[in-house]
C-alpha cells in the first residue's frame, strides 16, 4: 500500500477471512484539524471489495475530492473517520452491517469493503 497522501493508494489483496468488526488503521497520521462526528469532510478515497479486490469507487478516478457531512455516509465512515486529522490517510475495513447491509437492493450489500481515505479538510 502506498503511504503518500495526495496520490491514489494501492491496496494489497487481504489475507484470511473478512473481519466481523470495523477495522481502523492509520497509514499516515495527519497533523491538521480533527474530524468530529458532526463534521463535514473533504476527502479523496478508494474503495475495493474485500473478497475480490475489485475497485468499486474512487474519487481519484473522477479527478476530484468529495465533500460530505459524515452523518450522511455509511456507518463505517461515521465511526471510522472521527478522530482522524487533516493530512492523514486511514484504511477502513467495513463489514456489511456497517456498509450497505447484509442483503438488499444495493449492489454492495453483503460485501465487506476496504476504503483508503485521505482527509483533506474539515468544515
Amino acid at each position: 500500500m502506498t503511504e503518500t497522501p495526495k496520490t491514489k493508494p494501492e491496496i494489497e489483496f487481504p489475507e484470511g477471512p473478512a473481519p466481523a468488526e470495523l477495522e481502523i488503521v492509520d497509514i499516515v497520521e495527519g497533523r491538521g484539524e480533527e474530524a468530529l462526528s458532526s463534521s463535514t469532510v473533504d476527502v479523496h478515497y478508494l474503495g475495493v471489495e474485500y473478497d475480490s479486490g475489485e475497485e468499486f469507487d474512487s474519487s481519484w478516478g473522477r479527478g476530484e475530492s468529495i465533500n460530505f457531512p459524515l452523518r450522511a455516509l455509511i456507518q463505517g465512515w461515521q465511526t471510522g473517520i472521527p478522530g482522524m486529522r487533516v493530512g492523514g490517510r486511514r484504511k477502513l475495513v467495513v463489514p456489511p452491517a456497517q456498509a450497505y447491509g447484509t442483503s438488499g437492493g444495493h449492489p454492495l450489500s453483503g460485501k465487506t469493503l476496504i476504503f483508503v481515505i485521505d482527509l483533506l479538510a474539515v468544515n
